[in-house]
């Protein structure tokens, strides 16, 4: 029996010998790596944490103690140790697993997370909620230095040192390796940070030096800024230190024993505390650690050589939008590109390699990439801020108040609109269309394929006032691009075929999908017009009222939540015009629920939204009505 297989609970790792710890980890590797290549998934930053986590499991006690973990892309580990060993393969899978912590499937999984910057809060949240309950246990909120680049992170930060609730930060960092000279600092600091007689040593100077008469006080003054000076010289952690918390590190994140020293250590402190851990991204397998961000979130792949196994026929919506960029980048020197921590998700990296005085990636800090965005507008700069659309709901505030309330011509281009699939509710781009559109001043674009894009986004930016451009996760449909096309006219729809039954409204994905229902309706004698609608905001009007008077049905679907979305605002609008006793709507999108991971067909099998549910569903509102 291996050694993985005798852990079933964290109480079955405690039992095991603490010599036998690394060859577990070894075990643990093995198994994310060959179940990542099944399933795809975040494997670099998972490989970086094992012994980090293995160590936070056998010193502290869940579920009673409560580990969150920020963003969640790194908690494998922590799944495989909290009896979901066995379930591991159906990682990411329809109706398996979740890729991210989530409360619903375990009561290890304290907090469940998806976007970054949030474990402090919720950490200290736990904590103030424990205390105010009067009751004892632990809490660790595990963020990595990414994260911390959140502004949220630097508010909870302030916030608990202030508080001074007894709570411990693990910053996981994993952006540098400790060379030789770093590495024997480390191991200085490690030591005498973690010595027992540390803490008591300046506690009894302190009381020392204060008992002595008259020159007492002046000399511990005099002490303690001297050793506040040389501390902020030699001791990295001071930021902490200042803000209320203990500091411990930097640590050796691969080091099971002195992992296991600290986090006893953090664990007896009263306050507040720190330990930083250095840690590699792929740790364990060559060719994650050559290429940690190519394997940070990656589909199936062949573990021998680390190459992908499923390659696109055509090119996706990202690498599409990143070529446009560079080649109007070259037309236009006002255009720049601002990412937020996702220059290769968003498909700018090409545009920061040709333009680099032009490229902006802020680190995972959407708010302020918004904001600095409005301020470049306002000095006749045209920025294109591409994020992925669940992301964007992170700068609700900026949009509103700093773009569109002041109408400054930025340019929000939103990748992953959309079901995602595998990556589940925290990462659907469902509500764009909803949250964006109820804002004044901007305009919001869906393309119905690759060369739509390009047109869109060269629209988008002679446009003198806020966009917003919506596009998928997948590849394009394989049309072809036309790079000097006309601008298009904003809020003119497009007509692909005329019918005299029912008139479909599509937009953005949900074209292509449209495109196959018309052919299955022909097949059982409805014949459809169908409107690729092209603006989510402005509608053609004209268009839609003279189908209102036209068409006894007309039919809306879209990618995105009913409440709010595409579909409303065809009801908004046919309701201000005093056509709904005209024409009968049916729209077509997602309910009000939050959607779970999984393979995107299935999802939309399982919502009515796939080919076969909304032609049943068209058939059934047109005998009905």
């Amino acid at each position: 029996m291996s050694l993985l297989e005798k852990i079933n609970s964290p109480a079955d790792l405690k039992k095991l010998d603490e010599s036998l710890l690394p060859g577990l980890a070894e075990e643990i590797r093995e198994l994310i790596i060959n179940t990542v290549a099944d399933t795809g998934g975040h494997l670099a930053p998972n490989l970086g944490v094992v012994e980090l986590s293995i160590a936070l499991h056998r010193v502290f006690s869940c579920p009673r103690d409560k580990i969150i973990w920020d963003v969640g892309h790194q908690s494998y580990i922590h799944k495989i140790l909290t009896e979901r060993r066995a379930e591991f393969s159906s990682l990411r899978q329809y109706k398996g697993l979740c890729g991210f912590p989530l409360r619903s499937e375990s009561v290890y999984d304290a907090f469940g997370t998806g976007h970054a910057s949030t474990s402090i809060s919720a950490a200290l949240g736990m904590a103030v909620a424990r205390d105010l309950k009067k009751e004892h246990f632990d809490i660790v909120a595990v963020i990595g230095d990414g994260s911390f680049t959140g502004g949220m992170s630097f508010e909870a930060l302030n916030n608990a040192g202030d508080l001074q609730k007894k709570m411990l930060v693990v910053l996981n960092d994993n952006e540098m390796s400790i060379a030789k000279n770093v590495g024997a600092l480390s191991e200085y600091l490690y030591r005498m940070r973690t010595a027992p007689t540390y803490s008591r040593i300046k506690r009894d100077i302190d009381s020392v030096l204060k008992s002595i008469p008259s020159i007492g006080d002046q000399v511990q003054k005099t002490v303690e800024r001297v050793k506040n000076s040389v501390k902020f010289l030699l001791v990295p952690g001071m930021l902490f230190e200042e803000l209320g918390f203990s500091y411990i590190g930097p640590v050796d994140g691969h080091n099971m024993k002195h992992m296991l020293e600290v986090f006893e250590l953090a664990r007896q402190s009263d306050r507040p505390t720190v330990v930083h851990v250095m840690t590699r991204k792929g740790k364990g397998y060559a060719p994650a650690e050559k290429k940690a961000a190519s394997f940070h979130g990656v589909g199936p792949f062949a573990v021998e050589t680390g190459d992908k196994l499923k390659t696109g026929k055509y090119p996706t919506y990202s690498e599409v939008f990143g070529q446009a960029m560079v080649e109007l980048g070259k037309k236009d020197e006002r255009i720049v590109a601002i990412t937020a921590a996702m220059p290769d998700g968003t498909g700018l990296s090409a545009f920061a390699k040709t333009f680099p005085e032009r490229f902006f990636d802020v680190g995972i800090a959407e708010q302020h990439a918004v904001t600095m965005a409005a301020g470049m507008a306002c000095e006749g700069i045209k920025p294109v801020v591409g994020i992925y659309s669940t992301f964007s709901q992170r700068a609700y505030d900026q949009i509103l108040h700093d773009v569109c309330l002041q109408k400054l011509p930025v340019v929000l281009a939103l990748d992953r609109s959309g079901l995602v699939g595998d990556d589940g509710a925290t990462h659907h781009g469902v509500f764009g269309y909803s949250f964006l559109r109820s804002m004044p001043n901007i305009t919001l674009f869906a393309p119905k394929d690759e060369n739509e894009l390009y047109q869109m986004l060269q629209t988008a930016l002679q446009h003198n006032s806020p966009t917003a451009i919506f596009y998928p996760r997948s590849e394009g449909v394989g049309v072809e691009i036309y790079k000097d096309q006309p601008v298009m006219e904003i809020g003119k729809a497009e007509v692909l075929s005329f019918g005299d039954s029912v008139a479909i409204w599509a937009v953005g994905g949900m074209v292509e999908q449209a495109k196959k229902v018309c052919r299955q309706l022909e097949e059982r004698g409805v014949n459809s017009t169908l409107v690729n609608a092209r603006f989510i905001k402005p509608l053609d009007e004209n268009l839609l009222l003279e189908h209102a008077n036209s068409f006894k049905h007309i039919i809306t679907m879209e990618e995105n939540v009913l409440a709010g979305g595409f579909g409303s605002s065809v009801l908004e609008k046919l309701d201000q015009k005093d056509l709904l006793g005209t024409t009968s709507v049916l729209t077509l999108g997602l309910p009000d629920e939050f959607v779970p991971h999984g393979n995107r067909e299935l999802l939309l099998a399982d919502l009515g939204l796939d080919v076969d549910g909304m032609t049943e569903r068209i058939m059934t509102f047109c005998q009905k009505t």
